[in-house]
């Protein structure tokens, strides 16, 4: 719709150093790189450091996160990369899979913005990954740093669920 805007939340502020890894799959190498540039440059308005990766296809995304979610010491993590649609079905199973991946990863803690994108053509593609333009990328990485900063609020926290341990003067007979 030509003239709607779209409410983005300010970006958080930290007190402590954030470090995000950014996972990206380079296939169609110009909208990766965009990506990554947006990605960049929204963790370095907050004063995350990045760490960028590699990987093959937009499949092995969740993969690599996964494995570093596990295995490294990241506050949270980008997933980049553009899937286009072709003429077999293909399309429906990366998408659709690569999402799932990164969406279950999220529901069991990982602070991940998504930022692959799935589009009909090369030049959705451009608009959506240039900086200048929609900045998907820059956008996934606020979307993982306002996650870290929900993590960070949270962490403390206790729900008071369970049993308090009995005292002395619980049982006098």
């Amino acid at each position: 719709m030509a003239g709607s805007s779209h409410y983005t939340p300010p970006p958080p502020i930290f007190d402590k150093p954030v470090k995000l890894l950014i996972v990206v799959a380079p296939y169609y190498r110009d909208i990766a790189d965009h990506l990554v540039e947006g990605a960049q440059a929204a963790a370095a308005s907050v004063g995350a450091t990045c760490e960028l990766i590699e990987v093959p296809g937009a499949l092995e995304v969740p993969t690599a996160i996964a494995i570093a979610e596990r295995m490294a010491n990241y506050d949270g993590y980008v997933a980049l990369g553009c899937v286009i649609r072709g003429e077999t079905t293909h399309y429906d199973t990366v998408c659709n899979d690569s999402s799932r991946g990164i969406t279950l990863l999220g529901l069991q803690g990982a602070c991940i913005g998504n930022g692959i994108l799935t589009v009909e053509n090369h030049e959705q593609a451009a608009v959506r990954a240039d900086p200048a333009q929609q900045n998907k990328g820059g956008g996934a990485a606020m979307a993982a740093l306002h996650l870290i900063a929900l993590a960070r609020r949270w962490s403390g926290a206790t729900k008071g669920i369970g049993f308090k341990p009995a005292s002395d003067t619980d049982f006098r007979a």
